[in-house]
């Protein structure tokens, strides 16, 4: 005796991908704290920057976030 095949199965989809982070914003919700939603915004416009200049938005980006964790620490 020879198996018989079963049913066709198609392939299963291929799994979903994450958005490209130039395809992120802080709309739909955010972080809940305005800073912190204005770096994220900075952080995906500057995606489309030249690297010299994504690392001046990087910095600043740091700054803000050093100086809105320490005003949580202080609350």
């Amino acid at each position: 005796m020879y198996p018989v095949p079963g049913p066709y199965r198609p392939p299963a989809p291929p799994p979903t991908v994450e958005p490209p982070a130039e395809e992120a914003t802080v709309e739909g919700g955010g972080s809940g704290h305005p800073a912190v939603d204005a770096v994220i915004q900075a952080l995906a416009n500057a995606t489309d920057l030249p690297p010299r200049d994504q690392i001046a938005e990087y910095e600043a980006a740091h700054s803000t976030l050093q100086e809105t964790l320490a005003t949580i620490d202080q609350a």
